[in-house]
């Protein structure tokens, strides 16, 4: 039905994500990739949805003015939020697992923010899902840093990978939106755009 759509439209992820590009392929969209280095600060004043906005925004203005009439391009951003601070990717394994040990027997927030470029409009949407772990012991913790890849993911987990399976005991929204896309939001996005 998408795909009908946007036949005429060149779709343009502009992420690195293997999660994001499976994504798309389980959609059914036709996409391009094209990953741009983007200097990832915000306002230290912002919160919430407010970061993810603000970054996947950001991320849009490297292909500035660039962008053929045909053309939509696909930005997006991941955070965990917990205790009033943004978690974003761990720079280590040491502090990966400093931030599973905070999320531990606690609930957090995932959002997701998307946006959405042409040559002449911007949208921006996005999602909120809560996450409920359970106590996690140190040997657990230490078990999937060293055993998984938590560097490249938002607040030092996955949840389709081990430590979801055995931690996570409520989720509250789009378990989608945790893995890194709001897939529902971007099906109805590009439903309006197309």
């Amino acid at each position: 039905m998408l795909k009908d759509l946007l036949k005429d439209k060149e779709i343009i992820l502009a992420s690195g994500s293997p999660r994001r590009h499976q994504f798309f392929k389980d959609l059914d969209i036709a996409f391009k990739i094209d990953v741009r280095s983007v200097k990832e600060a915000y306002p230290k004043d912002l919160k919430k949805e407010g970061i993810t906005d603000f970054l996947a925004k950001l991320k849009a203005e490297a292909f500035q003015d660039e962008l053929k009439k045909n053309q939509i391009l696909i930005t997006s951003d991941t955070i965990v939020y917990h205790n009033e601070k943004a978690l974003g990717k761990p720079k280590s394994k040491a502090e990966a697992k400093a931030m599973l040990a905070s999320l531990s027997g606690q609930s957090h927030s995932v959002f997701t923010s998307v946006c959405f470029t042409t040559n002449n409009q911007q949208t921006t949407v996005n999602d909120e899902t809560k996450v409920t772990f359970k106590e996690l012991n140190q040997a657990e913790i230490d078990y999937y840093v060293e055993n998984f890849k938590p560097l490249d993911k938002a607040g030092g987990y996955a949840i389709q990978e081990w430590i979801g399976l055995i931690g996570i005991t409520k989720i509250e929204g789009s378990y989608f939106n945790v893995v890194g896309l709001p897939t529902q939001l971007v099906y109805k996005t590009l439903i309006k755009i197309a």
